[in-house]
């Protein structure tokens, strides 16, 4: 573009020399490793919001990934200007983690601390002698800020004193290896089992905070599930189908969402010219949505004739069958 005759006649004079800026940019190589560079540090930080960003159960893993993420964007940093990992200074890195802790003071809440705290294998010697960068790693139960927010999560989930008094010492059990836990095979699974398999076969001993695991430990760590719902809604309710009421439309984005978990099941959304057509998310829109698995139900002539007769008003014996 910046080599083509049209780029002179398009500059103006106010901007000639913002456009003279842009075309050295282009043609210097320097320019381009330097974006090969950002990027190369700016990728941990794109991988591990999309990790989050997900309806998966990760909330007790952001944590460790925030420290993990800071440590490799250290690492890039300090590699490309020269400095030592633990004795190096790099004024750039100083900026950057500023940054990117002024965005985790706003979004981070206790419940990361306390779910943290209940994965078996942040305990495990296996873990902890695994330092990730230069700081080493402590178990959640030695870490000053993760029991601070523990504690809050304790005091509020259960504010009954004898409920808490148990928690606390069921808590003590499970961190400190102690009674049941301190069995060899229920250490060793701590490295290798997902922690709630793990709970459902070792945490019987402790029912509270058995419970407890098993309530954080399955939760996303974003609303992105629910703001899908949401943008399935606006759509739908458009300004040319603003006469729907509430309960048909909640029904069409109830149809809608089943459909598209529907299409996972199929071959096709796993390889293929559409494979996993709905990575994009909100971005496709209904219409995208509903072309991309057009093809499946064409192939189930009761689903297709359920569908028009719920879009003509006939309900009939096939409303719960349609939104089933």
């Amino acid at each position: 573009m910046v080599m083509d005759p049209n780029w002179k006649t398009f500059r103006k004079t106010n901007v000639e020399s913002k456009a003279d800026y842009v075309k050295q940019c282009v043609i210097s190589d320097s320019w381009w490793d330097k974006l090969e560079y950002f990027l190369s540090f700016t990728s941990p930080i794109y991988d591990m919001i999309r990790c989050a960003d997900c309806d998966d159960p990760c909330l007790h893993l952001i944590y460790d990934m925030w420290d993990s993420m800071i440590e490799e964007v250290k690492e890039k940093v300090f590699k490309e200007e020269g400095e030592d990992l633990s004795t190096g200074y790099s004024n750039f890195f100083n900026i950057i983690q500023q940054v990117l802790e002024a965005r985790w003071n706003k979004s981070n809440t206790p419940l990361h601390c306390m779910a943290h705290s209940l994965v078996p294998k942040f305990y495990s010697q296996f873990w902890l002698q695994r330092a990730a960068g230069t700081i080493p790693r402590i178990a959640p139960n030695e870490d000053h800020e993760v029991s601070l927010n523990r504690d809050k999560c304790f005091k509020k989930l259960f504010p009954n004193p004898d409920d808490l008094r148990r928690v606390y010492a069921e808590y003590g059990m499970f961190s400190g290896g102690l009674g049941f836990f301190s069995e060899p095979h229920v250490m060793e699974a701590r490295v290798h089992e997902e922690p709630l398999s793990w709970w459902a076969s070792y945490g019987s001993c402790t029912p509270m905070l058995q419970a407890l695991a098993n309530k954080l430990l399955s939760q996303p760590a974003s609303s992105s599930c629910c703001e899908r719902n949401w943008s399935d809604f606006s759509q739908i309710q458009s300004v040319k189908r603003n006469k729907l009421d509430s309960k048909r439309t909640e029904d069409l984005v109830y149809v809608h969402n089943n459909l598209r978990l529907f299409t996972h099941k199929t071959d096709e959304y796993k390889r293929g010219p559409s494979s996993y057509w709905d990575v994009g998310g909100d971005s496709l829109g209904v219409d995208a949505d509903m072309d991309a698995f057009a093809n499946i139900i064409a192939e189930d002539p009761t689903i297709e004739e359920m569908l028009r007769n719920y879009e003509d008003g006939d309900y009939g014996e096939d409303e719960n069958a349609v939104l089933e």
